[in-house]
């Protein structure tokens, strides 16, 4: 993975890395992903014993921290693999009614309907290394 996601890595574990969206992907307040450590074009059903243990501890701690930090409504979990053929399972936290960060309000505008990729706004890279070491922060059992 590229030094441009790298900055945007919140935590490595065993088997999996969590990382925030760094080019605020769906510009959902709190848009992570969960990306495998395993090399190789794999799909969420090969996934080892481990792998699928180790992936549910930290997808489960990872929402609760989401939650916790920024009350979403509802969760949106993707793993579509179009672009990157890597296993990763994208955790998107869903708002009825806007949330603000570093001084940005955050509207989800599609609250109810599937999600759209097109930016709603410009997210200073400033503000998303804030957001990553918030989440980092809290995210400390498990390693």
């Amino acid at each position: 993975m590229s030094d441009d996601f790298e900055k945007f890595l919140i935590k490595r574990y065993t088997y999996w890395k969590v990382y925030l969206h760094g080019k605020f992907h769906y510009h959902l307040l709190g848009s992570t992903y969960i990306w495998a450590r395993r090399e190789g074009d794999f799909d969420l059903l090969d996934m080892t014993p481990e792998e699928e243990k180790e992936f549910f501890e930290i997808a489960r701690e990872l929402k609760k921290i989401l939650k916790e930090l920024f009350q979403p409504d509802r969760f949106n979990y993707m793993m579509l693999a179009n672009v990157s053929s890597h296993l990763h399972i994208h955790m998107i936290p869903r708002y009825k009614g806007e949330r603000t960060f570093d001084g940005i309000k955050f509207v989800d505008k599609r609250w109810g309907q599937p999600l759209d990729s097109v930016p709603d706004i410009s997210v200073p890279e400033s503000t998303l290394l804030k957001l990553r070491d918030a989440i980092k922060a809290k995210l400390t059992t498990l390693q």
